[in-house]
């Protein structure tokens, strides 16, 4: 379906996420993949959803010379919790911080979509809300030292060995908490 709504745009993920990539593959979608360098920097009066709606804005202004078909799928995702944004750990040490953080409370996932070409851009969000168990430490450190998810906001993936033992429900997308809303992304296509 997506496949033939979308045969006139050459469609760029710019994304070095591979579940992102998988998400655009499952949704059999033909795309490149173009990555460029941004510093994820955002002002500090912003919160919650400004934050993922301006920092795949921002990805998106790196792409300066667009073609006329193309059509860029720039995306941003954090961990919301208590206030505050939960990144990218840098080491073992703040993903053990973050998940210490993270343990026995509910958080929400946020995750923004930019969909822009010459002439238009369309920014969509979806927010999910996440509960986890109470965590020991013994099993924060085994997540850590044998999935290494220092590549993911909050330090952890829901599909992974911490997702099964730790997250007690979820409210909203589970595909959100992953990585993308794919539905939304979908709701957006179908509109082009």
């Amino acid at each position: 379906m997506l496949k033939e709504k979308l045969k006139n745009y050459n469609v760029i993920l710019a994304s070095k996420s591979p579940r992102r990539q998988q998400f655009f593959k499952d949704l059999d979608i033909d795309f490149t993949i173009q990555l460029k360098e941004v510093e994820e920097i955002y002002p500090k009066e912003l919160k919650g959803v400004e934050i993922t709606d301006y920092l795949a804005n921002l990805k998106s202004e790196a792409f300066t010379n667009l073609k006329e078909n193309d059509l860029l799928i720039t995306s941003d995702t954090i961990v919301w919790l208590e206030n505050q944004a939960l990144g990218k750990p840098k080491d073992a040490k703040e993903a053990f911080i973050m998940l210490r953080n993270l343990s026995g409370k509910k958080h929400q996932v946020i995750t923004s979509i930019s969909i822009k070409n010459k002439k238009i851009q369309k920014i969509v969000n979806d927010v999910t809300t996440v509960s986890f168990k109470e965590l020991t430490d013994d099993e924060i450190n085994y997540y850590i030292n044998n999935y290494k998810p220092f590549d993911k906001a909050g330090a952890y993936g829901i599909q992974e060995w911490i997702g099964f033992i730790g997250i007690k429900n979820i409210v909203g997308s589970y595909f959100n908490v992953v990585g993308l809303p794919v539905y939304k992304l979908y709701e957006a296509f179908m509109k082009l």
